[in-house]
């Protein structure tokens, strides 16, 4: 996952940071005891549809909703128009509130560096004897080359794709040869409750709880563009933490996407899964 000699992390300086979810809770309006697979479905495009940005969703079989978490920036007005989009079965959100604001980060510091930006390494990964790491799909939209100093001297490699909006993952390719990319993880799907940690290089390592799984995020300040298929958990994250991973033992789970709220005072925050982003780029990760 690091690239020895160069002292990469693994994460990407465009984050997204994050805020506890839950903190505080819009009582839902009274609704029927239970909806059907299709309402929830209509629903959870109804609120695709909305355009409100700042929020997260997924349909959650357990309550049998459609649980929204609306961060700081999302006003009751705003609110009332994700119910308003639901029509008739309105009943069907539930609004959970966050602090900060959900939105993706980009600042300076030890880890990789593209353009004007830092990110983090995710996890390293190869394809017929060619090695590439993965990395958040926000970084590699804004960086062609990427370096292992903030001043350019030293070459990791090149941006061979990126996907973002919709996904949030992006894959650079080993060009330097002087580099080693150790291994030791394989990819795997989280699990809601699982317990795991996430390595960034501005806050280091630091753990938490899978809340959610399948959820669609639109970060603020991105022009309505959603992702979608995320992994939300309570592990917090700041601004340069983006792209790197989130793991489980040897379990490569997930590319640290975004979110909102900071390591003093926790966060939540949401992950690219790392198999669909292998699968995408016919990559191993080892």
């Amino acid at each position: 996952m690091r690239i020895r000699h160069s002292r990469l992390t693994p994460l990407l300086a465009a984050t997204v940071g994050l805020v506890a979810a839950g903190a505080f809770t819009v009582p839902a309006s009274a609704a029927p005891a239970g909806y059907s697979p299709a309402q929830l479905a209509r629903v959870d495009a109804a609120v695709a549809a909305s355009g409100v940005e700042g929020i997260a969703w997924h349909v959650d079989a357990a309550s049998n909703r459609v649980v929204v978490t609306a961060d700081e920036s999302v006003s009751a007005a705003e609110v009332a128009t994700l119910k308003k989009s639901a029509g008739a079965e309105a009943g069907a959100i539930r609004v959970d509130r966050a602090k900060g604001t959900f939105r993706p980060l980009l600042s300076a510091g030890d880890a990789i560096y593209g353009g004007q930006y830092r990110c983090s390494l995710g996890f390293n990964v190869v394809k017929s004897g060619v090695y590439y790491f993965l990395t958040a799909g926000h970084c590699g939209n804004v960086a062609n080359t990427w370096y292992t100093n903030s001043s350019h001297t030293t070459l990791i490699g090149a941006t061979i794709g990126s996907s973002f909006p919709g996904n949030d993952y992006a894959l650079v390719r080993y060009d330097n040869t002087g580099l080693t990319h150790p291994g030791g993880y394989t990819a795997a799907n989280a699990v809601v409750g699982e317990a795991v940690k996430r390595t960034g290089s501005t806050t280091g390592t630091h753990s938490g709880t899978v809340t959610a799984l399948n959820v669609s995020v639109r970060y603020v300040g991105q022009g309505g563009g959603t992702v979608k298929g995320m992994i939300q958990t309570t592990v917090c994250a700041e601004p340069g933490d983006s792209g790197g991973p989130l793991y489980d033992g040897t379990k490569a789970l997930g590319i640290t996407s975004g979110g909102s709220g900071d390591c003093r005072s926790g966060g939540t925050t949401f992950y690219q899964p790392v198999p669909e982003a292998a699968s995408a780029y016919g990559v191993t990760v080892y």
